[in-house]
């Protein structure tokens, strides 16, 4: 059995991605990593740092990203593309630039991938979520953050990076694999191991940067220069009160990264959302009583939401 690891990154160290942390966390799981790492800017050292790291395993394909693509996510979808069909693994494992696994679930996906191998029927594995909020003892716990997603598929050429690169879908139509038409849900089956997602801790002035970086490639450049114009420079993550308490241990290299954390003062422990900004998801009340009830009468399990997937039972 072979595994492979693939991802993809633009301006990855510039805007705050652990995406050498990313990588490092599944090398000694997979057989070779691919990365396609986008041209970005004069400043940012992502290239330079992934080749750092001095592991043969990984493969980096360079690219541009195109404008013509900054609508909806799409140039997303089309860059782990690019990296998923370089892969030779039987199964490909996918992480975006913010993910990252503790190490002790290695010998855990190791294992189910292992056992699944012969049972085609199961086209993808099924991870939980732990989506950090500020900085690193925080994490979302309520309604409205996904639960679940795909994040290992088996080697196909009809399974195709889905929507905005969250997740896999098969493609029917080979000449344009962007339309939903002609799409299937994956058949998947669960694995008792947790995605570490860092992609909302970050200095409050990097923060911004990387919202407006993510706006960009769904909205279009000018559409989201427009946006950040008279937006402040730093990002108000809010009461921290409203949040969930981690008290586990975080993978082993994100060690610096956290040790890093100079924010503190700039976070607000407790208290009500300021006024003078828009909301965020979990602070309205309609999706925090949706938590509550959540908590209180569904033993924590959201209630609605989308599944991209067809979760197997009893395998």
């Amino acid at each position: 059995m072979k595994i492979s690891g693939f991802s993809f990154v633009r301006n990855g160290v510039k805007l705050y991605y652990p995406v050498t942390e990313m990588i490092r966390s599944i090398l000694p799981l997979v057989d070779e990593f691919v990365i396609a790492i986008g041209k970005g800017d004069a400043d940012d050292t992502t290239r330079a740092d992934i080749v750092a790291i001095g592991d043969d395993k990984i493969r980096i394909i360079d690219t541009i990203w195109e404008e013509k693509y900054f609508k909806k996510g799409i140039s997303n979808a089309i860059q782990t593309d690019i990296a998923l069909k370089e892969c030779n693994g039987d199964w490909l494992f996918y992480l975006q630039a913010d993910e990252v696994i503790h190490e002790k679930y290695l010998p855990v996906i190791k294992a189910r991938c292992q056992e699944l191998l012969d049972k085609p029927e199961i086209e993808g594995l099924l991870f939980s979520y732990r989506h950090f909020w500020g900085d690193y003892h925080h994490y979302q716990n309520g309604h409205g953050w996904y639960p679940h997603e795909i994040r290992i598929v088996r080697n196909q050429p009809e399974i195709h990076s889905y929507e905005s690169a969250q997740s896999f879908r098969s493609f029917i139509n080979y000449d344009n694999p962007r339309q939903p038409e002609g799409t299937r849900k994956l058949n998947v089956a669960s694995v008792d191991a947790e995605v570490y997602h860092y992609g909302w801790v970050r200095p409050p002035d990097l923060m911004v940067n990387k919202t407006k970086a993510l706006e960009t490639v769904h909205r279009g450049v000018k559409e989201a220069d427009k946006m950040f114009r008279e937006r402040p420079d730093y990002f108000d993550y809010g009461p921290l009160n409203y949040l969930g308490i981690f008290e586990g241990t975080h993978p082993a290299v994100m060690e610096e990264m956290i040790a890093e954390l100079d924010w503190q003062e700039q976070l607000q422990m407790t208290g009500k959302p300021k006024s003078d900004r828009k909301l965020h998801k979990h602070e309205r009340p309609k999706y925090r009583f949706y938590s509550w009830f959540e908590k209180t009468f569904n033993n924590g399990k959201q209630i609605g939401g989308f599944r991209n997937y067809h979760l197997l039972k009893n395998v």
